[in-house]
């Protein structure tokens, strides 16, 4: 998923822990004096309101507030969370919902079928520049049937479709308190979620008791939840070192994680490592006069090592990666190495040279410095060099914070800038769909209609992701010859915690979002 700044951040702290209870948020079955769990991150919510959200704020939307389908700990497709759902035709064009009998809010509204119409109506109504209206392309129109029943009629076969709506950008919202035509800006919280959201101080800390209406599948084994913002991962990791809070799930330094690695049982530590989907990737602007020249791009392509990349800088906290498709996903493939090989400048020589471009080539690469971690630097240093060392490129690098680095991008300011993505849902069309089109979430045009117009719909029209491997291939061989996207690494997931804590390898589910219902102290529950 894009980790976007996508609205202005409000602070506010909501009500204690005692007027929540009184207002009947906190479950019957918790003890209110229970410790909660505090868990540390470095990705803080932009918004709270999941009409302007395709970032970061996922996280927390996951705990707060309900999809109607989602993905438990383990599944690989989505199952049934508000509701169960399935197509109810044979071309994937009528997804059919119906809702658990009896859902609530957190403030004890009703949920029912008009209200989830009114919250995937408000998101395409409102259209946030950049927000998660995007992900709603193929949807013509939402119609209820009763308090239970929910049709999503679709303007074309997509089979991805239930995939979107358990993204957290699909979370359901009480009508009484969202506006239907405007973001919500009070700093407030009302969903149907596992927890209720009982204080939240913008980029410090988020205070979740267990919300006494919900109705789902999260099988809650701890009372509480805080979440605590850090600005860098060093200091996240010296408050759990001094046992400040309990758990760590984004945002951990490579020099970190192996620090931890060496150090864990000395310091009563753990650390949980899994496979993850994240990526990191070069954009090259078609506009700019060499960036916009394919055997340029191809040339950076032959010279990128990523391996060099992945062991010296990342310390091997993440893999090379050789297709925008990272590995684990049915489409995988490796058609970068197959078309380029190992690292050679001659080889590289040779495709400019058959151009009739004349080395050294100038180029410009952007990146943030406040988004990816602390080895983003280090990381477009080493690219430098690495161009650099070949003779053909003479490399500047330039850099800005994320909210005015996005804002240049879009506007097509820079020649090759370097971006991450975290998945919407498990699905290779979500490493390929989002990134083609002359509107695209880069907002840098790449028309490729056998993709667009072929591949992707035939694809789409499959219920059986595994069948579609063939579109897939082709999609990212084209990807590959164009070389507009280059694809560096594949990132691991690390949660490091207290030894106190169980839980954290069920916590992360296939969007890497945590479920923090999971954890749980071993001495309790």
């Amino acid at each position: 998923m894009f980790r976007r700044l996508l609205a202005p951040r409000t602070l506010v702290v909501t009500a204690a822990a005692a007027l929540v209870a009184g207002c009947g948020l906190l479950d019957s079955g918790s003890a209110e004096d229970e410790k909660p769990i505090v868990v540390g991150t470095t990705s803080a919510p932009s918004t709270l309101d999941p009409a302007a959200s395709w970032d970061g704020s996922w996280e927390l939307f996951r705990n707060v507030y309900q999809t109607l389908v989602a993905f438990p700990s383990g599944a690989a497709e989505p199952e049934a969370d508000a509701a169960a759902c399935s197509f109810s035709d044979s071309r994937n064009r009528v997804y059919h919902c119906e809702l658990r009998e009896d859902l609530r809010f957190s403030d004890g509204d009703r949920l029912d079928a008009a209200a989830v119409k009114y919250s995937i109506d408000r998101i395409r109504r409102i259209g946030v520049k950049g927000g998660p209206a995007g992900l709603l392309g193929s949807l013509d129109r939402v119609e209820t049937r009763g308090e239970r029943d929910v049709t999503f009629h679709l303007r074309k076969p997509d089979a991805t479709f239930p995939f979107v709506l358990a993204t957290p950008a699909m979370s359901l919202v009480d009508p009484k308190e969202y506006p239907a035509g405007k973001l919500r800006t009070d700093g407030r919280v009302t969903g149907s979620g596992p927890y209720a959201l009982a204080a939240y101080t913008d980029d410090k800390e988020a205070r979740l008791v267990r919300n006494s209406h919900y109705e789902g599948f999260a099988d809650r084994k701890n009372g509480a939840v805080t979440i605590r913002y850090f600005q860098r991962s060093a200091q996240m990791v010296a408050a759990l070192k001094a046992k400040e809070i309990d758990a760590t799930f984004r945002g951990l330094a490579a020099e970190d994680v192996v620090d931890l690695q060496g150090k864990r049982d000395a310091e009563g530590l753990q650390l949980v490592e899994g496979a993850g989907t994240e990526i990191s990737y070069l954009v090259f602007n078609p506009e700019d006069p060499w960036a916009g020249k394919r055997a340029v791009r191809r040339a950076v392509a032959q010279v990128v090592d990523r391996g060099a990349l992945a062991h010296e800088v990342y310390k091997d906290t993440v893999e090379p990666l050789y297709s925008m498709v990272p590995r684990g996903l049915a489409g995988h493939t490796t058609d970068f190495f197959d078309d380029f090989g190992d690292p050679s400048p001659a080889k590289a020589a040779a495709i400019l040279a058959a151009a009739h471009i004349t080395a050294p080539v100038p180029l410009t690469l952007w990146y943030t410095t406040d988004r990816y971690g602390s080895a983003t630097q280090p990381e477009f240093e080493a690219l430098k060099e690495q161009l650099e060392a070949s003779k053909l490129f003479t490399v500047t690098l330039k850099s800005r914070p994320w909210k005015t680095y996005e804002a240049g991008y879009r506007a097509g300011e820079y020649p090759v800038f370097g971006r991450g993505w975290f998945p919407d849902f498990p699905d290779a069309d979500n490493f390929i769909a989002p990134f083609v089109g002359r509107e695209n979430a880069l907002n840098t045009p790449y028309e490729s209609p056998e993709i667009t117009e072929d591949l992707l719909p035939q694809a789409r029209g499959e219920s059986d992701r595994g069948a579609v491997v063939r579109q897939f291939e082709r999609a990212q061989q084209i990807m590959a010859d164009d070389a507009r996207l280059l694809p560096l690494w594949q990132g691991k997931q690390y949660i490091a915690a207290s030894e106190e804590i169980s839980g954290g390898e069920r916590a992360l589910d296939p969007s890497t979002i945590m479920m923090m219902w999971e954890l749980q102290r071993k001495t309790s529950w």
